[in-house]
């Protein structure tokens, strides 16, 4: 008699990954609807309505790859994409990158104002640990979520994410050469999507090779994530505020770059002989569009 089918089983690699992001986009309105403030209603703007979930489903995927439920994933998973979300809010306000629209609609800051925005992006991030600390113990192994929670807050803070940004908006032109433009996106953009990729596996216990892989697998991946969205921008009207990869590489040196990337991220995940189709889909989708 055949066996129960279990989540996922059966469909083809993207119906997968839109599975998942469903079940990401309900967890997240999970968590966004406890409050009907004003406060709230911005960090809905922010979260939900759009965006890939890239890093919440690096996250799941590599979790799923060594074993590990989706179930005990998913706090996780959404935590991470709540972190990546008050970035964005806060990246676009005027006094970082100043953009008025986020996701084809006016950035937070433009549909509820500087300050409310600014609050809405801290307390996504505040909820994000919330989240995190409230997630159950991954098979109940307590050192798992506590290396989880110690990666994910690493990534987040200031020598991560937020050094990665502060360096964007104080390096001159002349100070960012290659090495030192590839330095910079690897904290603002690479780090969380590095740590997505190693929390997920950490979860669920890999190896000591299996994490190697993972991490090198997100490292590749962050770099390339960038370098997609700076050769995405080249063909828009106007300049970039701070130079952005086709700026420094050319159009041709960004695209080879990205291309090594990839290859790299693929090639991380044969060497730690990780069988994942949807990791493999993650990193072959920055050859082909934009991410937000």
């Amino acid at each position: 008699m055949a066996g129960r089918l279990r989540r996922g089983e059966g469909l083809d690699t993207q119906d997968k990954l839109e599975e998942m992001r469903r079940e990401i986009d309900a967890g997240l309105e999970r968590v966004l609807a406890a409050d009907d403030s004003r406060l709230f209603e911005a960090m809905r703007y922010a979260v939900l309505g759009g965006g890939k979930r890239f890093r919440p489903l690096l996250l799941l995927a590599a979790g799923e790859a060594f074993g590990a439920p989706r179930d005990s994933l998913l706090p996780y998973a959404c935590a991470v994409e709540l972190i990546h979300s008050y970035s964005l809010v806060h990246d676009d306000l005027p006094a970082m990158d100043n953009d008025d629209f986020r996701r084809g609609k006016p950035s937070c800051h433009k549909a509820f104002g500087e300050g409310l925005a600014l609050l809405a992006g801290d307390g996504l991030l505040s909820l994000a640990f919330e989240v995190l600390t409230e997630a159950p113990h991954p098979q109940g192994h307590a050192e798992r979520k506590e290396a989880a929670l110690r990666e994910i807050a690493a990534a987040a803070g200031v020598r991560g994410m937020i050094k990665g940004q502060w360096l964007d908006i104080s390096l001159a032109h002349k100070e960012l050469d290659g090495d030192a433009f590839l330095g910079m996106i690897g904290k603002k953009t690479g780090t969380l999507i590095r740590a997505s990729v190693k929390s997920g596996a950490i979860l669920a216990g890999a190896p000591k090779t299996g994490l190697e892989a993972a991490e090198e697998y997100g490292v590749a991946l962050g770099l390339a994530f960038q370098l997609r969205d700076d050769l995405a921008d080249a063909g828009r009207s106007g300049s970039a505020p701070r130079p952005d990869a086709v700026a420094v590489f050319g159009l041709a040196g960004a695209r080879a770059r990205l291309e090594a990337c990839v290859a790299g991220a693929l090639g991380a995940l044969d060497r730690g002989r990780i069988v994942s189709l949807e990791l493999r889909r993650l990193a072959g989708i920055l050859n082909l569009e934009p991410g937000t």
